[in-house]
């Protein structure tokens, strides 16, 4: 992170998460994660039901994500045993396990972890009550994260049980005086809009005086997006009650963007080659310069990034009606996040 730099606030959850977030440390004076802390699966999952504390391994990603990745404690967090009693479970994930328990306070015990790591920022959860998510899917109601993500059908709105759940103050206050907010790609309702479904926590985005970014996915995202488009993606967002102002589109993505529709949602589309060539996943490096220009001007822009621009009288940011159902195949396929 950059003194005096530009204060950033990132939500989601997974690889996409983590990889915003290398990319924010480099330009950033002030950079906090905010993390998804419905998962139900693999290690976290585990440690959630055995020893009653949050899934900790979407967070421990986020603080590696914001530190020396080639030192010794960040590598040793994400080192993962492979046979006996601990096998699957990530170094990092019992530490923050250990943690939670000897301090009683999560916020506290990961910002140990992060002076632990090195980190750039700080790492918090969306809430720091046990939560689960639900959703709507084609009509029947599904609980749990995995279930969510694997369920065939096409996914509505979600929320996590208990409704109630308060976010963490911290976030709040962070998204509050955030310059810049990205809302981070991978996982839609998994990971993004499972953050933003802890209550007020979308409130806060959309009230938000800082910029906020979409980062758009390359494809779509296994079985959770199977049909949607760009403007699919940011019409999820909106309907679970947020903003976005840009929609940072990568070049050459598989997704279809159709400005107009943007325009229509009181977004902008920017388009940069975010994307690494040689994986399917977004380019930390490719990922700062295209962030980091759009706090540069009011109108977003800079070298190799090209705005598809909203048509004349489109509204601008703000509250926008239910999105447009989505067209295209509803089939999904199955997913997991075993690993975690």
């Amino acid at each position: 992170m950059r003194d005096g730099g530009p204060r950033v606030v990132a939500i989601g959850g997974g690889h996409g998460l983590a990889n915003v977030l290398r990319a924010v440390a480099t330009y950033a004076g002030d950079l906090i994660a905010v993390v998804t802390v419905a998962d139900d699966g693999g290690s976290s999952g585990r440690l959630r039901r055995e020893l009653g504390i949050l899934p900790p391994g979407d967070l421990r990603k986020a603080l590696v994500a914001m530190a020396d990745e080639d030192a010794v404690w960040p590598r040793a967090f994400e080192h993962r045993f492979d046979d006996g009693a601990l096998a699957g479970h990530a170094v990092g994930n019992l530490v923050l396990a250990a943690l939670f328990e000897t301090t009683g306070d999560v916020v506290a015990s990961l910002d140990q972890a992060a002076r632990l790591l090195g980190s750039r920022g700080r790492a918090l959860p969306a809430t720091a009550e046990s939560v689960v998510l639900v959703a709507d899917v084609d009509g029947r109601t599904v609980e749990g994260q995995v279930a969510v993500a694997t369920t065939p059908g096409r996914i509505g709105r979600v929320g996590v049980v208990p409704a109630g759940a308060r976010p963490v103050p911290d976030a709040l206050a962070a998204i509050a005086a955030a310059d810049q907010i990205v809302l981070a790609p991978g996982s839609l309702y998994t990971s993004v809009l499972a953050v933003l479904a802890v209550g007020g926590l979308a409130g806060a985005v959309g009230a938000a005086p800082g910029m906020v970014v979409q980062v758009g996915n390359l494809r779509t995202q296994d079985a959770e997006t199977a049909g949607m488009d760009a403007a699919d993606h940011l019409a999820a967002v909106r309907d679970h009650g947020a903003r976005v102002d840009v929609y940072l589109a990568p070049a050459g993505g598989a997704l279809v963007v159709d400005p107009d529709r943007f325009a229509a949602l009181g977004a902008e589309v920017v388009t940069a080659p975010v994307g690494d060539p040689r994986d399917p996943e977004h380019d930390p490096r490719r990922l700062a310069p295209a962030l980091a220009a759009l706090l540069e001007s009011p109108r977003p822009g800079g070298v190799g990034i090209r705005r598809a621009r909203p048509r004349p009288g489109a509204p601008g940011p703000g509250p926008s009606p239910s999105p447009s159902p989505s067209t295209g195949p509803t089939t999904r396929t199955r997913t997991s996040r075993e690993h975690t």
